[in-house]
């Protein structure tokens, strides 16, 4: 019973939780309707093969051939028998609350987790939950789709509670509470997120050993700093397979070093990424100051018309213009909504960094500063291309200006720490009076001046890309549309502005009259509490709203099969390529979803695939499309020569666009097959001579082949007219072909390289290696022989193995603290 008691709060708390999540997604929810984001219908389609797959066979496939003509499926629903269990953890802690609710709900209780492992208050570790789960940005990945980033999000504040009690002595209960949401973390499969945060972590640790060597407590440091260590790589190995797979695929995809040679070195990292496109999303110097008003650079890339409000100083004249101009005028390609931490919180953190004391609030600072610099990318290029050239790892991601979710976590707790300060001792607000004038100066203050002078602080509300784009209007009428168009921004800026300077004079108003000794302190947090959520729920309603939401029907509608798929299918060959001519090729999965596509859309693709898409598979789609509208669809009019590459991918049908939006289907009679032989290997010294060979010979008659596969495709100079290879068996992870010929010979298989597929004939594992930059050939000998291809790496059981031992080890110490709390508890009983 005094249990219950003690708990009793944090249970009330748990339930307002649940109760705000489910009223955000009020009445969506309810009638069932679904986000259909572009990442997450794109998603469906890629895994459709996979899924009926599991489906049919009860087992996972870990390749298919839908997307991108093939590759592994490691990134697109990364699931394996080892991490079932956490599946099960991960719906216990959601309170099995339905989709959009747990979302929010899991983000609030993160940070409620944290915010106790500080010792903070239940009612002020409730307003810490509101003001880290609120921050814009959260909403604005859920509208988009990114539902991995997300929840990877979510599991870090509980993550770093377990690290927290461990430097506070609880060392059972917070390595576990650490292993376990590390594990967590690992599974909802961002690693991005997890990377960036460990820069925090970092921080934090290094805060916690100067306060331990200032208490001369370092003994005490090392033990929980090797009790995290240990709890750490419980986490990591539990993941095993996710990361070990995820880390060789890497090496293969975008993230990986190209084996091609550029004239740009500069723009080349040393493994990874090219800059231009890490830094291609870079936050503006100036935009940082959306951390404080949401709407500095407009907020998000939509219509500019959809804004009523600023219409309202819109010349009409202007209307059509201004449904395709967007709200957003910041430096970035485009976005979705600006990162907003709460005016509010701005304001704590600038006092935190006074009335609190200590290491961690250096921590906090670094890791906020930090975040801010690295995410102004290419702004500060400097400082970014330091950490692309020498931190590890960090040229694998892209995206820059998404590591201010640090600036997100860092803000909020160091705002949280100076409040519980305040409301421990009052008369900080009297001690601190200049802190707090300076604080408000460089919040509130700073936001007034905003509302009062915006032209003094930016000159120019017109990107230099939507100016570029404006040249084409005639000199005489484009300066008055301009006018009107900086008069219209100027509006949605300090609209923004006014309303960021009342929420601060709101809430120093309240910690005033609190240190003043007018205010309660549970009237004080319950009304600030009230504030921050009001306040945040209204910005967040302009990224992620209920009409976005719409029944179920419609995301489905997105995959029902046109006629031009009906078409197609009737074709029951075993395995074909599908090109969609009437669609954004490399943006969309739709295709996938019911063919073997050569496009595809997914953040990780391969490397070589990508390079063969920019340098064949592109300009030969534009001369397709050309010769193709020339012969009025008769292909026996177009030149095979035109698309080699498109036909040794075994593309048999072309999806042409029609007038009205309708398609139609052209079969290719040109395309090589499943797999053939060549009459002649050619040998080719590296990347760049292998892929600029392929303009100059025929893929049916010639395999051009990297001499680091001398070994593997060996030539065999033989002239043999009955020789064939027909596929006869069928799985996205099992291909099995007959092959006869008088003499041997070298046989090019129409399917993507890839290290892990394993290959035998008659039964005998066999070598083989890579053609034509991108696909499978082998030596196959004289007579009738059945080849086949596996996707099973060997990899994959190892990993699982080391990942059951951890999760028993995980379960042994969940037992194992159970067993002691139970006799604590009996203890104090007796």
């Amino acid at each position: 019973m005094n249990l219950f008691k003690r708990i009793l709060p944090d249970i009330v708390v748990i339930i307002l939780f649940a109760v705000i999540s489910f009223v955000y997604f009020f009445p969506a929810v309810t009638e069932g309707r679904v986000l259909s984001q572009h990442d997450a219908v794109a998603g469906i389609g890629a895994g459709e093969e996979s899924k009926e797959y599991l489906e049919r066979t009860g087992e996972r496939t870990r390749w298919t051939n839908s997307i991108f003509g093939g590759m592994p499926t490691y990134q697109m629903a990364p699931s394996y028998n080892s991490t079932d269990m956490l599946k099960g953890m991960e719906n216990l802690y959601h309170l099995y609350l339905p989709s959009y609710v747990w979302y929010v709900f899991v983000m609030l209780l993160g940070f409620y987790i944290l915010m106790r492992a500080f010792d903070f208050s239940v009612w002020l570790a409730s307003l810490g939950a509101i003001i880290w789960a609120f921050s814009s940005y959260f909403f604005i990945i859920i509208a988009a789709g990114h539902i991995w980033k997300f929840v990877t999000l979510a599991y870090i504040p509980p993550t770093i509670a377990g690290m927290v009690l461990v430097y506070r002595g609880k060392y059972l209960f917070g390595g576990l509470l650490t292993a376990i949401f590390v594990a967590l973390q690992i599974v909802s499969n961002h690693v991005q997120m997890s990377y960036y945060f460990l820069f925090v972590m970092l921080f934090m640790a290094v805060a916690f050993g100067v306060s331990a060597y200032q208490k001369k407590e370092l003994p005490r440091f090392f033990k929980a700093t090797g009790v995290l260590v240990v709890a750490g790589v419980l986490g990591v190995c539990i993941n095993l397979s996710n990361l070990y797979h995820t880390y060789e695929y890497s090496k293969e995809t975008m993230r990986g070093k190209s084996e091609l040679v550029k004239p740009d070195t500069h723009n080349q990292t040393k493994g990874g990424l090219e800059r231009d496109y890490i830094t291609q999303w870079s936050y503006g110097i100036g935009e940082t100051f959306s951390l404080l008003v949401p709407n500095v650079k407009g907020g998000a890339s939509v219509p500019l018309a959809a804004n009523e409000k600023a219409m309202e100083k819109a010349n009409p004249m202007y209307g059509s213009i201004y449904n395709q101009l967007g709200q957003y005028w910041g430096e970035q390609p485009g976005t979705s909504g600006p990162v907003y931490v709460g005016a509010f919180v701005m304001f704590l953190f600038i006092l935190g960094l006074f009335v609190v004391k200590g290491p961690m609030k250096w921590a906090l600072l670094a890791a906020t500063v930090l975040s801010v610099l690295l995410s102004w990318g290419k702004n500060f290029m400097g400082f970014t291309d330091f950490f692309l050239d020498y931190i590890p790892m960090y040229d694998k991601f892209r995206a820059v200006s998404s590591i201010l979710v640090i600036a997100e976590f860092t803000i909020p707790l160091l705002a949280m720490l100076a409040l519980k300060q305040i409301i421990a001792r009052p008369q900080i607000m009297k001690e601190q009076a200049k802190a707090f004038y300076i604080s408000f100066g460089l919040t509130g203050g700073i936001a007034l001046l905003f509302a009062l002078a915006p032209r003094f602080f930016f000159p120019s509300y017109v990107s230099s890309m939507e100016m570029q784009a404006l040249q084409s209007i005639p000199a005489d009428q484009l300066a008055p549309l301009i006018a009107n168009l900086e008069e219209v921004r100027v509006s949605i800026f300090t609209s923004d502005a006014w309303r960021s300077f009342f929420v601060v004079s709101i809430g120093a108003v309240l910690l005033w009259l609190y240190g003043m000794g007018k205010l309660k302190s549970e009237l004080t947090i319950g009304v600030l509490l009230l504030l921050c959520l009001v306040e945040m729920w209204n910005v967040n309603k302009r990224y992620l709203y209920d009409a976005q939401f719409v029944p179920q029907t419609v995301r489905t509608e997105s995959f029902r099969p046109t006629e031009t798929d009906k078409a197609i299918l009737e074709d029951k060959t075993l395995d074909y390529r599908v090109l969609n001519l009437a669609s954004n090729t490399f943006n969309e999965n739709n295709t996938s979803y019911w063919h073997k596509s050569i496009g595809g859309y997914h953040a990780a693709k391969l490397r070589r695939y990508q390079e063969m898409i920019e340098e064949h598979i592109s300009p030969e789609m534009s001369n397709l499309f050309k010769a193709v509208s020339e012969a009025g669809g008769d292909m026996a009019k177009v030149d095979a020569s035109a698309f080699p590459v498109l036909n040794m991918l075994n593309t048999r049908y072309f999806i042409f666009p029609l007038q009205g939006g309708k398609t139609m289907p052209i079969q290719n009679p040109y395309t090589l097959g499943n797999a053939w032989f060549v009459d002649k290997v050619q040998y080719v010294n590296n990347a760049n001579e292998e892929i600029e060979s392929l303009h100059k010979v025929m893929p049916a008659k010639v395999a051009v082949v990297d001499k680091k596969f001398a070994e593997q495709v060996k030539p065999v100079a033989v002239s043999d007219s009955l020789r064939f290879v027909k596929l006869v068996a069928y799985e996205p992870n099992d291909l099995k072909y007959e092959v006869s010929s008088e003499k041997g010979g070298v046989v090019v298989f129409s399917e993507i390289y890839y290290p892990g597929w394993q290959a035998y004939i008659d039964g005998v594992e066999a070598p083989h290696g890579r053609a034509d930059y991108i696909l499978r050939a082998m030596n196959v000998p004289a007579g009738k022989h059945t080849v086949e291809f596996k996707f099973d790496p060997k990899s994959l059981h190892t990993t699982e193995t080391i990942a059951f031992v951890a999760l028993g080890l995980l379960a042994m110490a969940v037992l194992l603290l159970l067993v002691l709390q139970g006799k604590a508890l009996w203890g104090k009983k007796g």
